[in-house]
């Protein structure tokens, strides 16, 4: 009789069993739980309750809770935070397909449900296998900027590490008492997982768990250098912000999107042209670029960092602090903003920060970096610099800005 994927002889690995599993299981409780955690962390970073520009995520329900307003402090926060939640994901991938390959014979299993209780259980495992896999392929897609799922990134992303994190979780709930006493046993004990007709090894285990390491170790080495500056950035081979830094000069640091990408028009940046908008509650107030290079400038070092995990150290800006514009319209206390560019298509045109990142000394409508004029890739004639903010709420191009509770 021919065996069929329905048959415990047909899986035939002697490698399968239920310490290899639980040790993988033990390593995915621990860093899809951080996953988790720095992923809300991300979310909260956009100040979501703020105002609907900054959230993608619409219909949310009780899912967007939201418990704090967004600090500045320490300026690396989200730097920090974004990095780990990329590069802990790509790094994972070699354990969770070794997991999933290491349980595939019990989504075989036949009968499909004995119980109430194993047919929900098998439910909750479908939703776990799908979400993982979900997660991290749209997880490694946007990484990589290759947007061919149907839809947003954010919403899709939200709502499928919810559905994830629970089956998750009530998975880790049932199994993790299993999985540490398969750990702490000498002698493995037979189950489904077992092959009942074990073909020769070829590999031992421990060869096994090498291989995933050193595949985890590798993917590590090059995903993690899209956080830093100079040579490291090299090593970030499966990043698109690797290799060299784009050109030489002040303004040879990292960006997602050109001028030319967003539709600036060179011709409406001119000295003579371009006009900053500010409105608030005694009016609205427009300055050119000489105008604000009267206004008291000031520094600050902050980086660039961005949800796609990767970032660059600290640059040097120079400009008009934020809540020395809002003191133009009105605003002895900082207030909320919005914040519009120039940028013609793609998302965050438009971006809403709190009062507390306004009120921060360090945020700054900046005209200079590193000692020179801003570059257009780099939002030339003016940008907003915020620390510990988002790169997407660090507007580009800046055109318009409204002071006033949001």
């Amino acid at each position: 009789m021919a065996r069929t994927p329905f048959s415990p002889a047909f899986w035939r690995s002697p490698l399968r069993g239920p310490r290899l599993t639980s040790l993988l299981g033990v390593v995915l409780l621990g860093g899809i739980t951080v996953l988790f955690l720095t992923g809300l962390l991300s979310y909260a970073a956009y100040n979501p309750d703020l105002s609907p520009v900054n959230d993608k995520t619409p219909d949310k329900g009780i899912l967007g809770f939201y418990l704090f307003s967004w600090p500045t402090d320490p300026h690396w926060l989200y730097r920090l935070n974004q990095g780990v939640h990329v590069t802990l994901g790509i790094t994972l991938i070699p354990v969770l397909l070794a997991k999933l390959w290491s349980v595939v014979p019990k989504l075989f299993t036949l009968p499909p449900a004995r119980s109430l209780a194993h047919a929900l259980e098998r439910v909750s495992l479908l939703l776990l296998v799908g979400g993982a896999l979900f997660e991290f392929v749209t997880g490694v897609l946007n990484v990589q900027l290759d947007y061919v799922f149907p839809g947003s990134f954010y919403p899709l992303h939200f709502y499928g590490a919810w559905v994830f994190f629970a089956a998750f979780v009530a998975h880790a709930a049932l199994k993790t008492p299993a999985a540490l006493r398969n750990l702490r046993q000498l002698r493995e004990e037979k189950d489904e997982l077992v092959s009942p007709e074990p073909a020769e090894a070829t590999v031992s285990r421990r060869g096994a768990l090498g291989l995933v390491g050193g595949g985890s170790l590798l993917l590590l080495a090059t995903t993690a250098g899209q956080n830093f500056d100079g040579p490291l950035r090299r090593t970030a081979l499966l990043a698109p912000h690797g290799g060299a830094e784009p050109g030489t000069g002040p303004g040879a640091f990292q960006i997602n999107k050109t001028a030319a990408y967003a539709g600036i028009d060179a011709a409406e940046t001119g000295d003579q042209v371009w006009r900053l908008v500010v409105v608030g509650r005694t009016g609205t107030v427009r300055l050119g670029r000489a105008d604000l290079l009267r206004l008291p400038l000031h520094s600050a070092a902050l980086p660039i960092a961005c949800v796609e995990g990767w970032s660059t150290s600290d640059q040097w800006w120079r400009g008009v602090r934020l809540r020395d514009l809002a003191a133009l319209v009105g605003y002895d206390d900082p207030p909320d903003v919005l914040v519009e560019s120039l940028q013609r298509r793609g998302a965050f045109r438009r971006a809403a920060l709190r009062a507390n990142q306004v009120a921060d000394p360090r945020s700054l409508l900046a005209l200079f970096v590193n000692g020179e004029e801003l570059t257009p890739d780099h939002g030339h004639p003016a940008r907003v610099i915020v620390p510990a903010a988002p790169g997407v709420l660090n507007t580009k191009w800046v055109a318009h800005m409204t002071f006033g509770d949001l």
